[in-house]
Formats: structure tokens, sequence, C-alpha cells
């Protein structure tokens, strides 16, 4: 079991619907989401391990640990299979968990997710090793560079996934992108053909459409969890 309980926010009744944010962010990255779906289903954003209000604790600080401390969750909350939808690198966490436990997945939704740091532009992933790199530095004398070095290296290290591991993902899936996304287009599409009958949508904006449009987002991962129930 985890060794840290996680904080999450909840709200709503009926299917449960699971919100995983990305690197740095809370729950609260999807307050808009939580407040759309909460109105049919039962909606719990969870906040990472070292995230908002979750401890750091002492297991490591990995996306696959993330996916560990997802499942010990929804074991301590009597949830058998959920919804999951995780943005960026909870996007990330969400394929390590669809691969790992693909019994507790119904439907997954991938909204600016990548297998591996190549997968995002050069001009977003340049910056990312160099922060990695300084804070890797000022780490053994300062308590934020650590942070930040935590932090930084979910992105540098992690999760690298092959693409042909995908085949092994069941649930039914929709990968979700802005068209002016962090994430290479061309990344995108590898990662939806790559899992089999999985959904591809481009909405206008860019790696945060979830909160930057949200009406817009919202509809396309209605129509999607409404399809074929």
């Amino acid at each position: 079991m985890s060794d840290i309980r996680l904080y999450s926010i909840e709200r709503g009744t009926g299917e449960p619907l699971i919100l995983l944010h990305g690197n740095g962010e809370e729950s609260r990255y999807f307050a808009r989401q939580i407040r759309h779906f909460a109105k049919t289903r039962k909606v719990i954003a969870i906040d990472t391990r070292g995230h908002g209000q979750s401890p750091r604790g002492n297991a490591p600080f990995t996306i696959r640990q993330f996916a560990e401390d997802l499942h010990d969750f929804m074991e301590e909350k009597g949830i058998e299979r959920a919804d999951i939808l995780g943005f960026s690198d909870g996007g990330n966490t969400a394929l390590v968990f669809a691969l790992q436990y693909p019994q507790k997945v119904r439907k997954l939704i991938l909204n600016g997710a990548n297998l591996y740091p190549s997968g995002m532009k050069t001009l977003i992933v340049l910056p990312i090793w160099a922060g990695y790199g300084a804070a890797s530095l000022l780490a053994p004398v300062s308590q934020k560079a650590k942070k930040q070095k935590e932090l930084l290296g979910l992105m540098v290290k992690d999760p690298y996934i092959r693409p042909e591991d995908l085949s092994r993902i069941s649930s039914k899936t929709l990968v979700l992108v802005g068209k002016n996304d962090m994430i290479r287009h061309r990344h995108s599409l590898l990662i939806a053909k790559s899992i089999p009958g999985a959904k591809f949508v481009c909405l206008k904006g860019d790696h945060f459409i979830a909160a930057k449009n949200p009406e817009t987002f919202n509809r396309a991962v209605e129509r999607f969890l409404s399809d074929g129930k």
C-alpha cells in the first residue's frame, strides 16, 4: 500500500470519473471540468503525490509510482473501475496505469500525453533539460531546487513507454490535443494509432485547452464518454 494518502476533490454522484492533473499543478486545474461533469457523475480530481495538498512521502517520485498511488487510492475508496482523464503528466500516469491495471479502466482520455521526452517540441524540451541540469547542481544546498529537480525529472526521465506496448491497452481511448500543443502532433498521432481503436481529436488551442477552452474541451470529452455506453 501507498505510504501516503492522496488529497482529492469529490463532487457529484454516479459513474466515477477520475481526473489527473499535470506537472507542478493540482486538482483545481480541472475546476471547469469538475463543475460540468459532476452534474451527471461522480467526479474525483486527485492531487498527485507531492502536488497540491498531497504529501510527498518517501516513495520514488516517478510516473510509475503515481500509477501505483492511483491504484491504492482506488482500492481505498472501493472504486473497482473508472473512466480516467489524464492531462500532460497525468495522461502519462493514466497510460502507465491502463497498462498495469487494465481491469480498473473503463474509458481512457489522454490530453497532451507523451511517451518520452522527444515527444515534446524542441523549443519546449530544451529549456526543461537545462532547468533540470541547473536544479540538479543546486539540489544539495536548496530545498526549492531539490523540488524543482524532482518535478523536471518527471519530464526528462519518464515515462519512456514503447509505442508497441500501447497495443495492450484494451480500454476505449480518446487522444485529445490542442492544435498548438507542446506535444508534437505526429507524436500524439503515434499514440492514437498505437492504441487499438483509439479516437483522435485535435481542438483549437494549446496544451492547456481544458482550462482555456473548457466548453469545447468538455463537449469533446462528453461525446466520447457518452458514445456506446
